[in-house]
């Protein structure tokens, strides 16, 4: 029975999104139907761009269900509208490749290339966050996209990513369905490859389409039946491509009647693809055949259930498969009939599907080449090499762009005292990790939201945003005690390493408002004042701190 129309909440829309997520993944649309009219009610109500996305998206795959194109098409606008608010990350990476299989289930093919490339690029900076339920469904998406786009191998990549983020979280469910995937893009690859002639490559990726499914099979997780049964067929698919022939048909011929007595039409017509398949490598291995009528009969069928379950690129590979089988068999008007069928069906649309994402993935590496170009210039720029602190052009342009006056703001230049003997005495090595060290140590004990630079030398800026004068000496007094109590023992100085600081304060709503250079130069003031004075200490002009002459 049908669950009919339930109220949910929007903090409820997540565990239906996976709900129907899954029931998109399975050949039964009524399943995702009653899914969808379930959610419709919270989804019309949410109003974050997220929510607002998956609505389009979730409309546009029941628009696909009901056969009604134009709906499809304004769907998936709207979902990439919503999508353009959203922020990057492996959600969003998930609406996209779910887009995706949409477009290409509309035989779209460009537009579902360009929304894979999309989905792929936000999937892999994604994963910088770390593993998530959204990543690994990102990369199912993808992968099933890319398959209906004939891009195997791509697709079989998508799929072990997605199969390694789902080992990270602890989803049973998940680990199995993507072990699954990846069982069934292997052994279709190796059926491709197979095609092609590298019989060697295709054997190894046979044998790997059954070692993952053996280790579904081992994990404690009882699927679905219909789930079950496809996992059959792949593996019984996957034992022939291994050279298994005869040991995979019976397996497949069970696993082919359960299907034909409870399966829905997609998994009907696969089932009647991979024994075709079987009976054309077993007719191959006999002299004589003896199994071309039925595989002929078994992709006639197969084409039909492809075709009515809108699957066009199985649809394609049948028409091909029987043009190729009629013909060796002698029967070349036949064979004309069906390589004419899949010329028609495939021709502009595949050719320019593989042109365009050789295109993009081009285009796509080239970007990402000038980012971490445009990112090494920056760190260059902006960035002192030895400490790793911005360096005096990232210093003045951050004081370029303060309000001084508009609020309390405080700048302290600190210097190390006797750096010179520093290098004269031990070396310059030992110079270069007193730099690296006080630095450190000034980044580590400085308040949240104050800025450490390396201005020149042995000298380093520290910036106080919203600090009073007196804020700012108790803040960098505890940078000059932290500096002063370092163990410096290992480095075998003459004398332990302190530093000197200066500093100044603008105060708010000043009649006469501090420009950062003057403020600078105040502070650079009070630095000599604090040398003078003994060093290892702070000055200002209203106080100071740390009164510890060595």
């Amino acid at each position: 029975m049908t669950p009919g129309p339930e109220r949910l909440t929007e903090g409820d829309l997540d565990d239906a999104l996976w709900r129907l997520l899954s029931a998109s993944d399975r050949d039964d649309p009524a399943a995702f139907a009653a899914e969808h009219d379930r959610a419709a009610e919270a989804l019309d109500a949410a109003t974050d761009p997220r929510w607002v996305a998956w609505r389009h998206a979730l409309a546009a795959r029941r628009a696909l269900a009901d056969g009604d194109p134009e709906a499809v098409a304004a769907g998936v606008a709207a979902a990439r509208d919503a999508l353009g608010r959203c922020l990057p990350c492996a959600q969003t990476a998930l609406t996209l490749a779910y887009l995706a299989a949409v477009e290409v289930a509309t035989d779209h093919v460009d537009a579902a290339m360009v929304l894979a490339i999309d989905a792929g690029l936000l999937a892999e900076t994604a994963a910088a966050d770390g593993p998530s339920r959204a990543l690994h469904q990102a990369h199912l998406w993808l992968s099933l996209t890319l398959a209906a786009l004939d891009l195997e191998e791509l697709a079989v990549a998508q799929a072990l990513q997605g199969s390694r983020v789902a080992d990270e979280l602890p989803g049973v469910p998940d680990r199995w369905r993507l072990l699954q995937l990846c069982a069934q893009q292997h052994a279709e690859l190796a059926q491709a490859l197979h095609r092609r002639g590298q019989g060697e490559r295709a054997r190894e990726l046979a044998g790997t389409a059954v070692e993952c499914a053996e280790a579904a099979r081992a994990l404690d997780w009882e699927a679905g039946p219909a789930d079950q049964d496809l996992l059959d067929v792949v593996q019984a698919w996957a034992m022939a491509g291994r050279g298994e022939v005869e040991d995979a048909l019976g397996p497949m011929r069970r696993a082919h009647k359960r299907v034909h007595r409870d399966g829905g039409t997609w998994l009907r017509g696969y089932a009647d693809l991979v024994l075709a398949r079987l009976l054309t490598r077993l007719a191959g291995n006999r002299s004589g055949g003896g199994h071309d009528a039925e595989a002929t009969d078994l992709l006639v069928d197969a084409a039909g259930a492809f075709a009515a379950a809108g699957d066009r690129r199985r649809y394609r590979q049948c028409l091909l498969e029987l043009g190729q089988g009629t013909a060796a068999m002698g029967r070349p008007a036949e064979a004309l009939h069906w390589l004419e069928a899949y010329r028609a069906d495939t021709g502009r649309a595949h050719a320019r599907g593989r042109e365009l994402w050789a295109e993009m993935f081009v285009r796509r590496s080239r970007l990402r080449e000038a980012e971490r170009q445009t990112a090494h210039l920056r760190r260059v720029a902006l960035e002192d090499p030895l400490t790793g602190l911005g360096n005096r052009r990232s210093a003045e342009r951050r004081l370029g762009g303060m309000r001084v006056g508009a609020e309390p703001v405080s700048l302290a230049v600190v210097d190390i005292d006797r750096f010179k003997a520093v290098n004269d005495d031990a070396s310059h090595s030992h110079g270069d990790e007193v730099l690296r060290r006080v630095a450190e140590l000034l980044r580590e004990h400085s308040r949240t939201g104050d800025e450490v630079y390396r201005w020149a030398g042995d000298e380093f800026l520290v910036v106080l945003p919203t600090a009073t004068e007196a804020q700012a000496l108790a803040a960098v007094d505890r940078l000059r005690a932290a500096v002063a109590g370092a163990d410096w023992g290992d480095l075998q100085l003459p004398e332990p390493v302190t530093v000197s600081i200066g500093v100044a304060t603008a105060p708010a709503a000043a009649d006469e408002p501090l420009g950062w250079r003057l403020l600078f130069d105040t502070a650079d003031l009070h630095l000599f004042t604090a040398k003078r004075g003994g060093r290892n200490r702070v000055r200002a002009h209203g106080g100071r701190a740390g009164d510890d002459t060595p």
